[in-house]
């Protein structure tokens, strides 16, 4: 669909919405749904390719966009095509769903892949959200940030993942009372096990810190990270499809009362009941789940 005809029809559909992080997995299930409801989506992606497949999958409502979060030309030029497009009519949803994975222990986490984590999963959304609120207003627009369950109790190894979680969690609350005025609703989703890349890429990042870290040092968690790493495998032996998210976040675009959080998945469900216990039990139990790491 051309941007001509997006404007003209915007009246028609349920609207435009914007997905960041939309070249694989929950990103990408939700684009594809949401064009399949009706909604015009305009799908961020950082490769031409990326945007090219995605394009080829969806239906003529899912028009890829280059949108890199941790770059402020990316953002402000698809958000400059973006207006372009829809015109008038506003902007019917922000789903902000970049992300990546960082894993490893505190003590060995160096600095930069610090910083990267939390420059896409925290700072990133805000310039996205920022860029767009403008045309969100418009239309008495809905946001959705996905977090996970990470950002509501911290792991082993994941204490980064977490950090950017927990942060998107606050800044989500603070949006919600902030854009009452306007009926700018915020939803936060709080997925658990997701059969997706990040599992993968999330690997390559904790080996590639790994490499980087001296054998000695290395070692002192060597029990600890090969634990994380074997219940990451059992978990994703059950991990849900980025579908069942893409329902959620559609729920929360297009429900009369959206929920302001939406837990995804019975290991999600199951972990925040297990956040709900005094620390020293929950780290206990977490150490059982893990094995090794004690001494």
């Amino acid at each position: 669909m051309s941007d001509a005809k997006r404007s003209q029809g915007a009246g028609t559909a349920r609207g435009a919405v914007v997905v960041t992080g939309a070249s694989t997995g929950i990103g990408r299930a939700t684009a594809l749904h949401l064009g399949m409801l009706g909604f015009d989506v305009f799908a961020g992606v950082r490769r031409e390719s990326d945007g090219e497949r995605l394009a080829s999958e969806g239906s003529g409502g899912v028009t890829p966009v280059i949108l890199d979060v941790t770059d402020a030309d990316s953002i402000e030029a698809a958000a400059r095509r973006v207006t372009e497009a829809v015109g008038g009519a506003g902007l019917r949803g922000l789903v902000n769903n970049a992300g990546i994975s960082q894993p490893a222990p505190v003590e060995l986490l160096p600095l930069d892949a610090l910083r990267e984590q939390l420059e896409v999963n925290v700072v990133g959304q805000i310039a996205v959200t920022q860029a767009f609120l403008p045309l969100l207003r418009r239309a008495r627009g809905r946001i959705v940030n996905v977090s996970s369950i990470g950002g509501r109790v911290a792991s082993p190894t994941l204490g980064a993942y977490a950090a950017s979680k927990f942060a998107i969690e606050a800044l989500s609350d603070s949006l919600r009372m902030e854009l009452h005025p306007w009926g700018i609703h915020v939803s936060v989703i709080e997925p658990g096990s997701i059969r997706t890349e990040i599992w993968r890429r999330g690997i390559d990042a904790g080996n590639s810190i790994q490499e980087r870290i001296p054998d000695e040092r290395r070692e002192l968690y060597a029990p600890l990270t090969g634990g994380v790493r074997r219940l990451a495998e059992r978990l994703q032996d059950r991990a849900i499809p980025p579908e069942r998210v893409a329902d959620r976040i559609a729920h929360a675009l297009t429900a009369r009362r959206p929920r302001t959080r939406y837990l995804v998945g019975t290991d999600a469900r199951i972990r925040a009941l297990a956040g709900l216990l005094p620390d020293r039990a929950h780290d206990a139990l977490v150490r059982r789940m893990i094995g090794g790491g004690s001494r």
